[in-house]
């Protein structure tokens, strides 16, 4: 038996084959962190120590993009390693992440094949989905933190020793309250607002997810007819935060969950916004189209059991991502954006 059959014959029957994430009402529950151990100096926190964790990731999911944004335009690349999984779901019986993009099918760095492995290494019992961004230690091979909401700002505060020069303040103490209130926001409304209307399996779970959702961007569209960036002329961490779902919006969500009352694109300011970011450092060169598309409608995510044929979308048009914005005019500056650095 080879070490990568050993690997599937263990991990099988200590993984959740199907978690429960919706309630009687039909509406989804997104699961619960379980590995929320915060970074920092403290003797009860998680070291910073550079080259001691790997991020692990799929270019398709939202909550890990944003982490791989902030550890780009902080220049954390040689501070913390990068472990790329498939946007495509594996053909087994429990929802799980594969490390098919490399040789073998083997993690270089952990010699993983699913990511539920690192789950599995720090708490056999563990039942629920292994989810991605998670940080693991490289040493042991165990996953010690896949707390995704609060990942970027670790990045942004503690890991600050080891951030490139000149890197930009994403964080900025005094307006972390602010930053704070609208991330909660943006969470519960837009970026896990989609999965809610994708995820319902009643009507009026839907209908009540999808008019939060919208009533939600409106609002967005209309704060940013009045100013470049969520908080100004610069960018912050809530801005990495809306970026991931805006750019998922039109090519995945609109159909696939069922967000159709607009195109972001219809949306002449997050529109414009969206192209800003995504023409800026960190963000367009980690966003992934394809694979984007391909998990989202190609793939499985909650229902491991769903195995129908789908058909992988040929639109959108990719290169209207490079079309002027005009942004800088809200701002009333002439220069272009660039993140410093």
């Amino acid at each position: 038996m080879t070490k990568k059959d050993q690997t599937i014959s263990c991990e099988i029957p200590a993984v959740s084959k199907k978690p429960e994430e919706i309630k009687a009402d039909g509406s989804f529950n997104r699961q619960t962190n379980r590995f929320t151990k915060p970074f920092g100096t403290k003797s009860d926190e998680l070291p910073v120590e550079a080259g001691r964790y790997r991020l692990l990731w799929s270019a398709a999911c939202p909550w890990a993009h944003r982490s791989v944004i902030a550890r780009k335009i902080l220049g954390l690349e040689s501070a913390i390693s990068l472990g790329k999984v498939s946007p495509m779901r594996p053909r087994i019986d429990r929802v799980d992440w594969e490390f098919s993009l490399d040789d073998n099918g083997i993690d270089p760095v952990l010699g993983v094949q699913y990511v539920s492995e690192v789950y599995m290494n720090a708490d056999p019992a563990y039942t629920g989905r292994p989810t991605v961004p998670v940080m693991v230690d490289v040493k042991t091979k165990k996953a010690v933190n896949n707390d995704y909401f609060k990942l970027t700002n670790y990045f942004e505060t503690v890991w600050a020793p080891f951030h490139k020069e000149n890197a930009p303040d994403l964080y900025p103490e005094d307006l972390r309250a602010e930053i704070d209130a609208l991330n909660d926001v943006i969470f519960h409304d837009v970026n896990n607002g989609v999965y809610k209307c994708g995820f319902a399996r009643s009507q009026e779970a839907y209908e009540q997810a999808y008019d939060t959702l919208f009533a939600r961007l409106d609002e967005l569209e209309t704060r940013l007819s009045k100013q470049r960036f969520l908080f100004g002329d610069f960018i912050t961490d809530s801005d990495i935060r809306l970026y991931t779902t805006l750019v998922r919006f039109d090519a995945a969500y609109y159909s696939a969950f069922r967000t159709n009352r607009n195109l972001i694109r219809e949306f002449p300011n997050l529109w414009g916004y969206a192209r800003d970011l995504y023409q800026t450092v960190g963000f367009g060169e980690t966003t992934d189209f394809d694979a984007i598309k391909r998990h989202y409608h190609l793939s499985i995510t909650i229902d491991p059991t769903k195995g129908e044929v789908n058909i992988l979308p040929k639109g959108p048009d990719e290169s209207v991502w490079l079309s002027e914005h005009n942004r800088e005019q809200v701002s009333g500056k002439k220069e272009k954006f660039l993140i410093q650095g």
